[in-house]
């Protein structure tokens, strides 16, 4: 049987991803999460350039790394946990300005390892660059910090 995710625990989740240090730094937001899928939005900034003028290779990596991450998250136990195992990206075309964004996906979520995806595309649906990962779960990992979240999900 399905569960059923409660908004207000993805919100607060969101509320505490957005406010780590690693997102402000990359100037990135979750969007949207839920039961295996995340959005992730990066709105370019010169600090995201190369020299050649185009994003930075690891921005790519790092927004399909979180998407990619994130998708699954949902539908873990609670009080559990995850960390990536390994990380392909396929760069696909450059950009250099505007809105990129991440959409991650879950593909096979077991009781220890999982499969998932994320595709980078620019503000007119482009893609940019493809990834896959390997996330490892890992029970009793929470959030830093602990925070007091509401229940994962809505009773039945």
């Amino acid at each position: 049987m399905v569960k059923k995710l409660n908004p207000a625990y993805a919100e607060a989740v969101r509320e505490t991803v957005n406010g780590c240090p690693f997102f402000r730094h990359m100037s990135m937001t979750l969007r949207e999460l839920g039961l295996g899928f995340a959005i992730v939005d990066l709105e370019v900034e010169a600090r995201h350039l190369q020299a050649f003028g185009c994003v930075h290779g690891g921005v790519y990596a790092a927004a399909i790394d979180t998407a990619a991450f994130w998708a699954p998250f949902c539908e873990l136990a609670e009080g559990t946990g995850i960390t990536t195992v390994d990380l392909k990206v396929n760069y696909l075309a450059p950009a250099g300005q505007g809105k990129i964004t991440a959409a991650g996906k879950r593909i096979k979520l077991g009781k220890t390892l999982g499969l998932t995806e994320a595709t980078v595309t620019d503000s007119q649906g482009k893609v940019l660059a493809h990834g896959s990962s390997t996330i490892i779960v890992i029970p009793g990992f929470g959030l830093a910090g602990n925070p007091v979240l509401p229940p994962k999900f809505l009773p039945r």
